[in-house]
């Protein structure tokens, strides 16, 4: 089971991401785990990435699909690989397409704008603990208090509307364009091209991910 996850920031990507890893018993390939491994070991590719992380540039495409290949060499990722939150442009895309990394499935999340803002504003967290609330989906006993503790809850400054609206419109400005990137070459019928998928990110947990499972098995 080779795949990538698409959806925009707070769809519960991670969250399907782990019940999908443990089912089908592969690693989850995070870019942002890879390029701190890389640059632990002193990986050739990893002093590259060093040097740019270090003058506060951006890791170019090259260097992370050098990444991704290197990390599929390992035994791991002999029963396949999840993707999640890469490939993030139409590039990326285009160098994994040409550097030949099997896909069998783009499995897409989709939530509304408006579904993920209140899932997101929402969010209450206790920082010693990490324990989480929602102010709607699943309040503390006590406005803005920690259940155990009786402590005050913050709002993290991600999960703030405004900090959500922009996560959003970055997705759609420069991610979504990958939902119709690879629905087309789905449907071109060339070979090795991936199987797409599209399921609801709205409703209970279990629920998404049974969806998730059928799609995966069609």
């Amino acid at each position: 089971m080779r795949l990538i996850l698409l959806g925009p920031p707070g769809a519960g990507k991670g969250t399907q991401a782990t019940f999908i890893k443990e089912k089908f018993n592969i690693p989850q390939i995070s870019t942002g785990d890879m390029l701190r491994a890389a640059v632990a070991a002193g990986t050739p590719l990893g002093l590259e990435a060093k040097k740019v992380m270090d003058a506060g540039g951006l890791v170019s495409d090259d260097i992370i699909i050098g990444l991704v290949k290197d990390r599929l060499k390992q035994p791991d990722c002999a029963k396949g690989y999840l993707f999640d939150g890469f490939p993030r442009t139409i590039p990326q895309a285009d160098a994994m397409k040409e550097a030949g990394v099997a896909i069998d499935y783009v499995l897409e999340i989709d939530v509304p704008d408006e579904a993920i803002v209140e899932r997101m504003s929402g969010r209450r967290v206790h920082q010693p603990s990490g324990r989480t609330y929602h102010v709607k989906f699943n309040p503390p006993k006590v406005e803005g208090k920690d259940d155990v503790t009786g402590e005050a809850l913050i709002q993290r400054d991600d999960d703030k509307e405004d900090t959500v609206k922009k996560r959003l419109a970055v997705y759609h400005n420069q991610t979504e364009v990958l939902v119709d990137y690879y629905n087309k070459w789905a449907q071109s019928g060339q070979p090795g091209a991936p199987k797409y998928r599209k399921i609801s990110g709205v409703g209970p947990v279990d629920t998404i991910r049974d969806n998730a499972f059928a799609a995966l098995s069609k």
